[in-house]
């Protein structure tokens, strides 16, 4: 049995994975860089933070390759869904940072 999925047919994989893994590595980067500029040793609990926030900005990343090059591949409808997904992106970090940090305790 074929199932017709009509907006998910002009996915590419290759670019797929790419912008979810730039969407993953540019808060994996930073929470590098903050851990690795800080003076003390590394910490079991920083594996939380470090795995759930770059999850997160992979599904950012993911969103923002279908908004922006497969369901609105032209036009001022593209600068729109770019823009969005730009906004989409920063706010699931933010999320997945609170979630994070909750988990290990140390958002109030």
């Amino acid at each position: 049995m074929k199932t017709n999925i009509e907006f998910l047919k002009c996915i590419q994989a290759k670019s797929a994975a790419v912008a979810g893994l730039i969407g993953a590595g540019i808060p994996f980067s930073w929470l590098m860089f903050l851990i690795l500029v800080k003076s003390e040793d590394f910490e079991t609990w920083m594996m939380v933070p470090l795995t759930f926030i770059p999850l997160g900005g992979l599904f950012g990343g993911l969103f923002f390759y279908l908004m922006g090059f497969i369901w609105f591949p032209s036009g001022r409808r593209k600068l729109a869904a770019i823009i969005f997904s730009t906004v989409v992106y920063f706010i699931g970090i933010w999320l997945t940072a609170v979630f994070a940090f909750s988990l290990v305790g140390l958002w109030d």
